[in-house]
């Protein structure tokens, strides 16, 4: 299984907080709090990765909610590993991940997100950045 990334973490929490900001300047949404304290102890422990199948069950549903409003996949409908490539020129993705997306985790696949997004050196980055991102609005992808 993989780790969640403490930046994933962080945009889940920004995810609750527009979507049930705080009454009162101090409570905190049940989601938002749950990752709050995910975090913290991330922080605490100087860790960067939360273990996806230990987070507990409140943070996990809330992480959850935010990834299901992230696009899925990260194809642009350019896939060079069918023509033999070991790593996608169009999202950046290895032959391996391509083949295996569908039966990933959400935090393998958050993984693969986080790695080729560092890269930047796939096309949906450069080359096809409008189209991913014409793509990714429209969820055809």
């Amino acid at each position: 299984m993989a780790g969640i990334h403490i930046t994933d973490i962080e945009a889940a929490i920004n995810h609750w907080r527009e979507r049930s900001p705080s009454p009162d300047g101090l409570s905190l949404a049940p989601q938002t709090r749950a990752l709050a304290e995910v975090y913290a102890l991330m922080v605490y422990f100087r860790e960067t990765e939360a273990d996806e199948t230990t987070l507990p069950t409140q943070a996990h549903e809330a992480w959850l909610a935010w990834f299901g409003s992230m696009p899925d996949t990260p194809c642009i409908a350019i896939c060079s590993t069918s023509q033999g490539d070991e790593v996608c020129k169009g999202c950046g993705r290895t032959f391996d991940e391509v083949q295996l997306w569908t039966e990933m985790t959400p935090g393998e696949k958050r993984a693969s997100w986080r790695r080729i997004t560092l890269e930047g050196s796939a096309w949906r980055f450069n080359r096809y950045a409008e189209r991913a991102l014409e793509e990714a609005q429209a969820g055809t992808v």
